[in-house]
């Protein structure tokens, strides 16, 4: 089933950003052509912008040492599988310390690469990787895959610990809430918030036949959704049915 996450704040935007580029990344450097490969090197440079902008690391390290200090209260306790806390423990070990292990800032061993800076500088420019505009970039792409795929396995080791970290938090934030069924009359729906502690981000869970896609605006105050849908031309349309959906407040 489809779902939406819409964060509430800039920290889970960021997450949310840096998940979905590496998804992105990742597929492509497994596809292996050297079209894929471009879309490829492209991600990896917005994946820098992205961390660039944030204490992104000092983040993580602190989120991780919260969730293991409040996952270790629960070792012991019959309620919870022993073996899947335990595991998790040891995901975040791992991941915090291949984060303390990285002494410099996020992605800088790359802004230090004088090459792919200059890749960097041209692809803010439409079409501003032509052969004739980098050669140099012209003749890598000409390289067989297996080559390739070693510049990315090099380039991306000191970014790995921070991708796991963000997989992790994720993936706690998201089995943190309790889904809930709701209908949205005439494809609207509204919701007040209340309590001390407020959503760091919804989830919205569609059926897989439903042909229309949630428009979220909210604060800490109140949830409003909207569900819209493209006609043959791509131009947005408000879904006049009523829509049954999940909703999942999600929190650390």
């Amino acid at each position: 089933m489809p779902s939406f996450d819409y964060p509430f704040n800039e920290r889970i935007r960021t997450l949310l950003r840096v998940e979905d580029l590496f998804a992105k990344l990742l597929h492509n450097i497994e596809a292996g052509h050297k079209h894929h490969h471009h879309c490829a090197l492209i991600t990896l440079l917005q994946i820098l912008d992205v961390v660039d902008r944030s204490e992104l690391k000092l983040d993580l390290l602190q989120e991780l040492e919260r969730q293991k200090v409040a996952m270790s209260t629960l070792v012991g306790n019959p309620a919870i599988a022993a073996n899947t806390l335990n595991k998790i423990l040891s995901e975040i070990d791992q991941s915090a310390e291949g984060l303390h292990a990285e002494t410099n800032k996020l992605g800088q061993s790359l802004r230090a690469n004088e090459w792919l800076m200059s890749i960097k500088q041209r692809a803010g420019i439409p079409g501003g990787v032509c052969e004739f505009d980098v050669p140099s970039y012209h003749y890598w792409l000409g390289l067989d895959e297996a080559r390739r795929a070693a510049d990315f396995t090099a380039w991306l080791k000191p970014l790995l610990p921070m991708h796991a970290a963000i997989g992790i938090i994720l993936r706690i934030l998201r089995g943190s809430g309790v889904s809930s069924k709701l209908v949205a009359g005439n494809g609207a729906y509204q919701q007040m918030l209340a309590g001390a502690k407020p959503a760091q981000m919804l989830r919205v869970v569609l059926d897989d036949e439903l042909t229309c896609f949630p428009e979220v605006s909210a604060n800490k105050y109140a949830i409003n959704i909207r569900f819209n849908q493209l006609d043959d031309g791509q131009k947005l349309q408000k879904y006049e049915q009523d829509v049954s959906f999940s909703l999942i407040l999600c929190n650390l």
